[in-house]
């Protein structure tokens, strides 16, 4: 049993340790209106080696731990290992997704302000977070 637990203890580590992920959009918008901040929509499938790099090397990265702290993150998983759909597909097509991941900065009523498609680094991650908060000021 142990050694079932272990990947899902490690998978949750991946993510940024000092950040609390949302996973629907209806709470990263609730929460967003209460904290007065944009939320960053991280739209990706279990299939994309990108989408897993980014979980696994960007968000950890204490200066995209950073960033990520001046927003509301969101993490949708669309599609599952076998391309299958998950509760959330409906994202890819209101958010006109073409690839994964895909990178979205949205107000608190779910409209675009910022996309990025694909893989980030940490700093350049950091730096286009930084840039999309700062402009909605």
């Amino acid at each position: 049993m142990k050694l079932v637990l272990i990947p899902f203890l490690i998978a949750g580590t991946l993510m940024a340790k000092g950040v609390k992920w949302e996973t629907n959009l209806a709470a990263a918008q609730a929460r967003a209106r209460k904290e007065h901040k944009v939320i960053f929509m991280d739209v990706w499938t279990e299939w994309c080696g990108w989408c897993i790099k980014l979980q696994r090397d960007t968000f950890p990265a204490k200066v995209a731990e950073d960033a990520l702290a001046r927003v509301v993150p969101l993490s949708v998983k669309t599609q599952l290992k076998d391309g299958s759909p998950t509760a959330d597909k409906g994202i890819e097509a209101t958010y006109k997704v073409e690839g994964f991941p895909a990178l979205f900065i949205l107000d608190e009523n779910g409209k675009v302000l910022s996309q990025q498609p694909g893989y980030l680094p940490a700093a350049p991650f950091a730096d286009w977070i930084n840039k999309s908060v700062d402009a909605k000021k």
